[in-house]
């Protein structure tokens, strides 16, 4: 009688560990794809990535470099005020109301040959924010003036 109750607890143990090992693997498996790293401009420009990654790249909008392309397609620049990236918006949806020049955005998309195809643009969602990420990578520059108004994740 006792080596069955040992024995059946042991079943429950090596079940209970193969439960979650697959639970663990199915969960890596989902996210694979969700999971996108934030890089400044000067991370980019320093260590470019390949260009299957899929990737956020944040920073400030380069005075003076949007330019127009086919659709709702365009282009511009990000800076952290070390390096800049240019960027070219690939996705399908018109930019976010408030993306302008000079003002925190990020962009989720890949880097190829030099330039960071974007599919998806966020832009800051009032006059007083500013994604957290960018805030420090702009203070990493030594760029980042704080605003008593000015709001982070």
């Amino acid at each position: 009688m006792r080596g069955l109750k040992k024995q059946r607890r042991v079943q429950v143990i090596v079940l209970s560990l193969v439960c979650l090992v697959g639970a663990t693997a199915l969960i890596g498996y989902a996210l694979r794809d969700g999971i996108n790293l934030f890089r400044s401009p000067s991370q980019v420009v320093e260590a470019p990535p390949n260009p299957e990654e899929v990737f956020r790249l944040g920073g400030l909008v380069v005075e003076g470099s949007i330019a127009p392309g086919d659709g709702v397609q365009f282009s511009f620049a990000v800076t952290d005020g070390g390096d800049s990236v240019p960027v070219r918006y690939v996705g399908d949806d018109i930019p976010p109301d408030l993306f302008e020049e000079g003002q925190g955005t990020v962009a989720t998309g890949r880097y190829v040959d030099g330039v960071f195809l974007a599919t998806e643009l966020l832009a800051k969602h009032d006059e007083t924010y500013m994604p957290a990420e960018v805030v420090d990578a702009l203070k990493e520059q030594g760029v980042f003036k704080p605003d008593a108004s000015l709001q982070t994740d």
